[in-house]
């Protein structure tokens, strides 16, 4: 079992920087990584400058704008969501850009992911949703029963409320209760691009008569699972969306369901992708 935990830990991390970007800069503080085809692109925009061997943008202001014309040119989906770009995590923002652009700009993102569980008297099971099928990113592929990116102006606890009620209708009361328990950062290659995600891990218990429901569409299903089987579904194969798998392995080592010898090299993955 750990070694299919180990899988899904190194493919979380499996970019190598530069690997053939160049620095995107805000002013001075360098908030990205761009392919050289985005920084060719850049490059006709008022503002973008060059810096070093990387590229900066004088007027912060202007980024929302050049993001939405990329996207109009076919870089990415444009998702109408604003997120916040920073040099470092716990930095101030800079300027904001749309969330389909993360990846082309090789900016961090912020999410939240929060493990459902529910004490019974068979053991811990946890709230597993499986994603819509029309979702842009691993449809159909099975999820926490709360997991978003945080937006632009909002922190990682007012997004999980926010969230929670969007998603599995949680109330804002019980949403609340969730306990921070982790936080673990990651860069990916992915077909969308580079994938430089921090996330805010989260364990709620939710009462044994509470059942969650998809109030905005994005989750086709819910089903409540032994502890024992979400860790066999992980280890087994890729069932799982990509990074859910990272806040799940951090919960069986917490819960016990992992082996005393295999704990260490686990745990030294995980260490190297905390944000």
């Amino acid at each position: 079992m750990p070694s299919g935990f180990l899988r899904h830990l190194r493919a979380c991390n499996n970019a190598r920087l530069p690997g053939g970007r160049i620095a995107f800069f805000i002013g001075t503080n360098q908030v990205g990584w761009l392919k050289p085809a985005v920084a060719d692109a850049l490059r006709g925009f008022p503002g973008v400058t060059p810096l070093g061997d990387g590229l900066s943008l004088t007027d912060p202001d202007s980024l929302p704008n050049i993001a939405k014309t990329l996207a109009e040119r076919g870089f990415y989906r444009f998702r109408r969501e604003a997120f916040d770009v920073r040099a470092t995590p716990e930095g101030p923002a800079l300027a904001q850009i749309d969330r389909g652009a993360l990846p082309s700009f090789g900016v961090q993102a912020v999410g939240v992911h929060v493990n459902g569980l529910v004490t019974t008297p068979g053991g811990m099971h946890l709230w597993v949703a499986r994603r819509a099928r029309d979702k842009l990113l691993d449809p159909g592929k099975l999820d926490h029963i709360v997991a978003g990116g945080v937006p632009a102006a909002l922190t990682p606890d007012e997004t999980l409320v926010k969230e929670a009620a969007e998603e599995a209708a949680i109330p804002r009361s019980l949403a609340a209760q969730a306990r921070h328990v982790a936080t673990i950062g990651y860069a990916m290659e992915r077909p969308e691009g580079l994938r430089r995600d921090i996330l805010h891990c989260y364990d709620l218990h939710l009462p044994s008569d509470f059942r969650p429901h998809a109030a905005d569409g994005e989750v086709e299903e819910f089903a409540l699972w032994p502890l024992q089987r979400v860790a066999d579904t992980v280890a087994a194969g890729d069932e799982f969306k990509f990074n859910v798998n990272l806040v799940l392995i951090d919960l069986f080592i917490r819960r016990g369901l992992v082996a005393e010898a295999q704990i260490a090299p686990l745990r030294a993955e995980l260490t190297g992708l905390a944000g």
